[in-house]
């Protein structure tokens, strides 16, 4: 049983939300400010698991945790969806006029680039986290000073919210992965989803056979996302999640690419949180 996750960001932040969610039973988190930490947190046993952010429906692929899951071997084994609401928050008493600059994480920020042009007397600035923000003006009572994060946030710390939902898209979801140092055991019967890595050869049409391969053991592809390999220039290695009715379909046909692609391996079995 997973008891300790490592989070990136502290309580009220969008992976503590995760980890509420997720977990049946209560899970304790370890609060990191990097993916570098999380990830150093789980491969040192300080927990059982880690939550990553991996991709957002408005920025995209998050690459460095891509990167990092291969580079440490680690096993996906669960994802979730988070609906992604950023508000703006302060000390009470304050108005939106009284504020003159906004901390927050650069995605944040890029999410809500379009609320702030209709507010040019504010200056954003990078932070490391969103809900780190809010837990640092709450701590030293700074007025003037503003953050983005969730409501969660705004009630650990006691913040009046300014103005709620500032994103420019509304419909704003953010997928993240549970991972862990080794792989689970599977139900088969319950898995529906798998995420895999491999190298095509460097030959033409290599990739477009092996994605007809998927095709034809009844995989439905949901993600490809490719990395470039730093030893090898100009040679990509492919991040692909795929879907299936059955996992048979999916033992065939990671056997076909096994035997196609380069350093191909699975980095998860688990099941599909949008089914």
């Amino acid at each position: 049983m997973i008891k300790t996750v490592a989070i990136q960001g502290v309580k009220g932040s969008f992976h503590h939300i995760v980890s509420q969610q997720f977990f049946e039973n209560t899970v304790d988190c370890i609060d990191c400010l990097t993916f570098d930490r999380v990830v150093d947190s789980l491969i040192t046993k300080e927990c059982d698991a880690a939550i990553m952010a991996l991709e957002n429906s408005i920025a995209g692929s998050i690459i460095p945790n891509y990167a990092l899951i291969d580079k440490y071997g680690l096993h996906i084994v669960g994802e979730h969806y988070l609906d992604i609401q950023h508000n703006l928050m302060a000390l009470p008493n304050q108005s939106i006029d009284d504020i003159k600059e906004v901390y927050s994480h650069p995605m944040a920020l890029l999410q809500c680039k379009e609320f702030f042009k209709k507010h040019p007397h504010i200056k954003l600035v990078e932070d490391k986290d969103t809900a780190e923000v809010a837990e640092r003006i709450h701590k030293n009572q700074i007025k003037g000073i503003a953050a983005i994060a969730s409501v969660t946030a705004a009630e650990i710390f006691e913040l009046n919210i300014l103005s709620h939902s500032i994103q420019t898209i509304k419909h704003n979801e953010t997928r993240f992965v549970i991972v862990k140092r080794n792989n689970s055991e599977v139900n088969q019967n319950e898995i529906n989803k798998a995420s895999i890595k491999f190298e095509a050869n460097h030959k033409r049409g290599s990739l477009a056979t092996i994605l007809n391969v998927m095709s034809d053991c009844k995989l439905n592809l949901t993600k490809i996302q490719s990395l470039p390999i730093v030893e090898t220039p100009w040679k990509y290695a492919f991040f692909v999640d795929v879907t299936f009715d059955a996992y048979a379909d999916f033992e065939k046909a990671k056997s076909v690419i096994d035997i196609m692609g380069d350093d191909f391996k699975v980095l998860g079995e688990y099941k599909n949180a949008k089914l």
